[in-house]
C-alpha cells in the first residue's frame, strides 16, 4: 500500500510540475526568438533607410562597407536586393550560400518586394535547424525599388533555450525530490497502523484472539479505529471464552449426576426378569446413558482443542512415528489392514489442537463407521494455491460402503450422524471439529471417494487433510 500510494502521489505532482513546466518553457524560447526578431528588425529597417538614400543617390560604397563589416561582427549576411531578385549591395557569396538552405527565402522576399513586412520564418523550437530570415523593403508603397534581407543561424540562440529549459527543469525537480522525500515517510507514518491492522486481522483469523491493534501510533482516525477494534476483539474474546467456559462447565458439571444416574439404574438389573418388558427398557436407558456419556465427553474435547487456535509448524514425520503402530494394532484387531505411503521430510503447518488429534479422528471414523477391509494413509505435496507456497494433502481412505456424495457437506456440520449410522456409537461432532481446527491453519478438508470397493461395486470413503507447507528454514 505504501509504494501503491507514491505511485499515485508521484505521478501527479510529475504531471503537476509538467502543466506549469511546459507552457513556461514555451513562453520562455519564443520570448527568445521574439528578442533575436526584434534585433534583426530594428537592423535591417536602419539598412533599408541607408540603401533607399544609397540608391536614389548612387552612393553605395559606404554601405557596402557596413554591411560586409556587420557580417564580419556578426556572422548574419545582409544584402540588398533589386526586384528581380539579384544581389546589388553586400556579401553576395555569404548571402547566396545560406540562402540556399532556406525554403522560405523566396516568400519572404516576394512579400517584402510586394511592400510588406513578413512574418518572421524561424522555428523557436531547440531541435530545428532553420535560420531566421528578416526582410525590409526599400521605398515605399509603389515605390519599392527593392529589399533588405538578413539570414541569421539561431544555433546560439536555441542553444541558450536549451540551457534555460535545463535550469526549468532542474527547479522542477526540487519540489518533486521533496515531495518524495516528505511523502515516504508521512505515507509510512500514515499506513502503519493500517499494516497492523492488516496483521492482527490475519493473526485473529487464524484463531489468535488474544491479537491486538496498536492504539498509540498514526493520525487520529486510525487510532480510534485501532480503539474500536480492539474494543470489538475484546468483546469477541470475551464472548468465545463464555461459551467454552459454558460448554466445558455444563458437561463437567453434567458429568457426575449422568454417572450417578448410570450405576443407579445399573444397579436395578439384578431385580430385572431376564425376559420381561422391564429388561428391554432397562437396556434402553442404559444405552442413552452411554450416549450421553459420549456427547460429554466429545463437548469437553471440543472445548479443549477450540482453546488452542495457534497453528504451528511440524514435521509430519514426527507426527506419524508416533501414531502409526498404534493405528495398526486397532485395525489389526478390527481384522482390517492399514498402509501408510508418506513421503519423507515433509513440514506443513500444524492445525490447533495437533495433527495427530485429528489424523486419530480420522482413522477412528474408517474403523467404526464403514465395513472397509483396508485403511490406507497417504500424502503429497500439491502447487502452489493462488500464490501461497502450496500444501500437503494427507488422506485417510477406506474401501467400505462410504457415504453419498449428497451427504458429504452435511457430514461437516456438527451433530449430523448418516442415517445408516445411528446405531453406531458417536456423536456427530469429530469431522465438523477437525474442519473447523484445519481451517484455522489456513487448510481445508474434504471429504471424497476413497478406495475401490471389492467386486467393482463403486468407492469407499476418503478425508483429506490440506495443509498449508512451511520450507525446512521456516
Amino acid at each position: 500500500m505504501h509504494r501503491r500510494l507514491l505511485v499515485v502521489l508521484v505521478p501527479l505532482a510529475v504531471l503537476l510540475v509538467a502543466a506549469l513546466g511546459v507552457p513556461l518553457s514555451v513562453s520562455v524560447a519564443e520570448r527568445e526568438i521574439q528578442e533575436t526578431y526584434v534585433d534583426r528588425l530594428n537592423d535591417v529597417g536602419r539598412f533599408a533607410s541607408l540603401a533607399e538614400t544609397a540608391l536614389s543617390t548612387g552612393r553605395t560604397e559606404a554601405l557596402h562597407r557596413e554591411l560586409a563589416r556587420y557580417h564580419e561582427l556578426y556572422g548574419i549576411p545582409v544584402a540588398v536586393i533589386d526586384t528581380s531578385g539579384t544581389v546589388l549591395i553586400g556579401p553576395v557569396g555569404a548571402y547566396q550560400k545560406a540562402a540556399r538552405n532556406e525554403p522560405a527565402l523566396p516568400r519572404i522576399v516576394t512579400a517584402a518586394l510586394a511592400g510588406t513586412r513578413p512574418e518572421p520564418s524561424g522555428d523557436w523550437a531547440p531541435w530545428d535547424d532553420s535560420a531566421l530570415v528578416v526582410a525590409e523593403p526599400v521605398g515605399r508603397d509603389s515605390e519599392v525599388v527593392g529589399a533588405v534581407v538578413t539570414i541569421s543561424d539561431l544555433s546560439k540562440t536555441r542553444q541558450g533555450i536549451l540551457v534555460r529549459w535545463a535550469q526549468l527543469a532542474a527547479l522542477g525537480l526540487l519540489p518533486l525530490v521533496a515531495l518524495t522525500a516528505v511523502a515516504w515517510p508521512v505515507s509510512a507514518w500514515v499506513l502503519r497502523p493500517v499494516r497492523e491492522l492488516d496483521a492482527a486481522s490475519s493473526r485473529i483469523s487464524q484463531g489468535d484472539l488474544t491479537t491486538r491493534a496498536d492504539a498509540e501510533a498514526g493520525p487520529v482516525e486510525l487510532r480510534r479505529l485501532a480503539e474500536s477494534f480492539n474494543t470489538m476483539m475484546d468483546a469477541v474474546e470475551n464472548a468465545v471464552q463464555r461459551q467454552r467456559a459454558f460448554v466445558s462447565d455444563a458437561s463437567h458439571q453434567l458429568r457426575n449426576p449422568l454417572t450417578s444416574l448410570r450405576l443407579a439404574v445399573e444397579s436395578l438389573e439384578p431385580h430385572l426378569r431376564e425376559n420381561g418388558e422391564g429388561r428391554q427398557v432397562y437396556d434402553v436407558a442404559v444405552d442413552e446413558l452411554k450416549a450421553m456419556q459420549r456427547m460429554l465427553n466429545s463437548l469437553q474435547a471440543s472445548a479443549r482443542m477450540e482453546s488452542i487456535r495457534t497453528a504451528s509448524p511440524v514435521d509430519l514425520d514426527a507426527v506419524l512415528a508416533t501414531r502409526v503402530e498404534r493405528w495398526r494394532a486397532l485395525t489389526a484387531t478390527a481384522g482390517q489392514t492399514l498402509t501408510v505411503e508418506v513421503p519423507a521430510g515433509l513440514r506443513l503447518l500444524e492445525p490447533p489442537g495437533g495433527l495427530g488429534s485429528i489424523l486419530d479422528e480420522l482413522i477412528s471414523n474408517a474403523l467404526r463407521l464403514s465395513d472397509a477391509r483396508l485403511v490406507e494413509v497417504s500424502a503429497r505435496v500439491t502447487a502452489d494455491r493462488a500464490g501461497s507456497g502450496g500444501a500437503v494433502e494427507i488422506a485417510v481412505r477406506d474401501d467400505g460402503q462410504g457415504i453419498d456424495v449428497s451427504e458429504r457437506a452435511q457430514a461437516l456440520r456438527r451433530f449430523w450422524r448418516s442415517p445408516r449410522h445411528q446405531n453406531v456409537p458417536g456423536t456427530g461432532l469429530g469431522l465438523a471439529i477437525c474442519a473447523d481446527l484445519v481451517g484455522a491453519a489456513g487448510g481445508e478438508l474434504r471429504l471424497e471417494d476413497g478406495l475401490p470397493r471389492a467386486g467393482g461395486d463403486g468407492h469407499g470413503f476418503a478425508a483429506v487433510v490440506a495443509l498449508p507447507v512451511v520450507s525446512q528454514t521456516s
